[in-house]
């Protein structure tokens, strides 16, 4: 049995490295742990957490292929992140001119969530817990 301890992060590559950025650290609060530019790659990778826990590796490529979404697709289908305060959180959404979708339950724990889409149109969730 393979001993398993959490996750380690999740990897995103994005079309406008600038916007993205913004995007996570402003709007969504993520913490810059490290910013490298890796000039044979012509690439940033931008490392960074959430309440001190290493999440997201932020990619930057020259053109990466558009991500398919919608309709599903096979593979990863979002990323979601747990609230205390969903009306806060969607609150906080809308100052920042980002597109909230309507607030649904959750047919199986009664919870409330919402989804959002970021600069590249990743499925982002947020989930009231």
């Amino acid at each position: 049995m393979l001993q398993l301890q959490h996750i380690h992060h999740i990897a995103i590559i994005c079309s406008d490295y600038t916007r993205s950025k913004r995007f996570y650290t402003e709007i969504l609060g993520l913490e810059i742990v490290r910013e490298v530019y890796r000039k044979e790659r012509s690439s940033y990778k931008l490392d960074l957490s959430l309440n001190s826990f290493y999440v997201i590796e932020l990619f930057s490529f020259p053109s990466p292929p558009d991500r398919v979404s919608r309709p599903e697709a096979a593979g990863l289908r979002h990323l979601a992140f747990a609230v205390k305060n969903l009306d806060e959180c969607v609150d906080h959404l809308k100052e920042h001119k980002v597109i909230v979708e309507p607030i649904r339950i959750d047919e199986f724990t009664g919870k409330r969530f919402t989804f959002i889409a970021d600069p590249d149109d990743l499925p982002i969730e947020f989930y009231e817990v």
